[in-house]
């Protein structure tokens, strides 16, 4: 089976691969990501669950913990929608590259490589399906923790600070999966850009990596919390 991938598309693919596994190393395991805007936001869980400790009504604690599953409902709901919208271009295959080949601003690719980038773009909406689903689990898992908390009466107990400092790590990891399911829609949108060409993949690409980057570390948001 050919799949014409020229050097160009292997160069495309190579620099796809290195931002984003770069970024997730960046931003997840390099002490570089110790001060990015998800990290910041750790701390504030940790705070979250600390205070959540001293409220007798802690009908607010479960209400923001639901709304983060919800969000990781939604984007999972999203994820298995994108998977089957995968599926319908992959059987229109003919349909696409008669328009493509109507168009004279894109060469048209070959019937193989044309299914290729599409089982491609189908496997990161299927990658964030599993990590959006693994977040609601986990926040799910959160709501449990936070309704096991021990009443508060007057005092904070070691054995109390300890369940608030594993939940809040629970609350973290969950958004941590919310997170890499996220960076995959949005590297997504660069990949989108190799049924084009491989230079528009390229320049997608490079966009998706400056605007994620920004957001970490010179956004307003990022600032707001220094």
């Amino acid at each position: 089976m050919m799949l014409d991938l020229s050097r160009l598309d292997m160069i495309a693919l190579a620099w796809f691969a290195i931002a984003w596994l770069g970024y997730s190393f960046l931003i997840d395991r390099a002490p570089h990501g110790a001060g990015s805007l998800n990290a910041h936001m750790i701390g504030y869980r940790h705070r979250w669950m600390r205070a959540m400790l001293t409220r007798d009504n802690r009908i607010v604690d479960m209400q923001v913990n639901m709304q983060l599953q919800q969000g990781a409902g939604f984007f999972a709901s999203t994820s298995f929608i994108a998977i089957g919208a995968c599926v319908t271009l992959l059987g229109a295959t003919e349909k696409a590259l008669d328009v493509i080949q109507a168009t004279s601003l894109i060469e048209k690719p070959s019937r193989v490589l044309w299914e290729v980038k599409t089982i491609g773009l189908a496997l990161f909406f299927v990658y964030a399906f599993f990590k959006f689903g693994w977040a609601y689990r986990l926040f799910n898992y959160g709501a449990i923790m936070i309704g096991a908390a021990p009443k508060y009466e007057g005092d904070v107990t070691p054995e109390m600070e300890k369940l608030a400092d594993r939940a809040a790590r629970l609350n973290a990891i969950a958004a941590g999966h919310f997170n890499k399911g996220q960076r995959a829609f949005f590297f997504s949108l660069g990949y989108l850009g190799w049924f084009v060409s491989p230079w528009l993949f390229m320049a997608g690409t490079a966009a998706v990596l400056f605007v994620l980057y920004r957001r970490q570390f010179w956004s307003d948001s990022f600032r707001a919390l220094q």
